[in-house]
């Protein structure tokens, strides 16, 4: 792989990149509630799936995922229905407790990796992508692996600046709220988890 063909890679990743997908609007919902350092937890576990979905690309399973379309529709609406039941549990809660008073509720590192590799895991077709991505950068001419993995880190790095980003910004709309309107940031949290579900169902749903 010469540096004009990784070059034309990373322009591609970061052409695909420039639509927010439902990581993107996950980070900015988890830091919003919970802080930039937090949030990074959840971006771990978004990255985390999808070194396991390059390496499953690299192996060559891709073409075995993709015939297994009930147990995509599974993967995926349980990651919908999950993210969905969050963002509602939080919005009711918002009305329920008075945020002012109270001190905020802050979710586990745990909890907040398990929610990242969840929304990243419930699209299986990534696997696809993957495969099919890949070979248009690939050279005939060269061992495969170090090229997979040159273009695997690549993506996890752009991702990984992406997701960073996002929560970021999160952060700034938190900083932007007063105390007494905390209220306001955990419904729109919450808004931003189900929209989040609902950007994942539709993006699987149109693939």
């Amino acid at each position: 792989m010469t540096i004009e063909t990784w070059a034309l890679y990373v322009g591609t990743v970061l052409l695909f990149m420039c639509t927010p997908g439902p990581s993107h609007l996950l980070m900015l919902s988890v830091s919003t509630s919970n802080g930039f350092q937090r949030s990074l937890a959840t971006a771990a576990g978004d990255l985390t799936a999808n070194v396991i979905q390059i390496v499953l690309a690299g192996l060559g399973l891709a073409a075995a995922l993709n015939a297994s379309k009930y147990g995509f529709s599974v993967v995926k609406w349980l990651g919908v229905s999950y993210l969905v039941w969050l963002g509602t549990r939080q919005i009711i809660k918002s009305f329920t407790t008075r945020a002012a008073a109270a001190p905020v509720f802050k979710a586990s590192l745990k909890s907040l990796w398990a929610r990242g590799f969840i929304t990243s895991a419930a699209n299986p077709k990534a696997v696809v992508f993957f495969a099919a991505l890949f070979p248009q950068f690939l050279s005939s001419t060269h061992s495969l692996f170090p090229q997979v993995l040159v273009l695997g880190l690549s993506y996890i790095v752009i991702d990984g600046i992406f997701l960073s980003t996002y929560g970021k910004c999160g952060n700034w709309i938190a900083t932007k709220l007063s105390n007494r309107k905390q209220v306001w940031v955990e419904r729109f949290s919450g808004a931003g988890l189900i929209g989040t579900a609902l950007l994942l169902g539709f993006k699987s749903q149109r693939s």
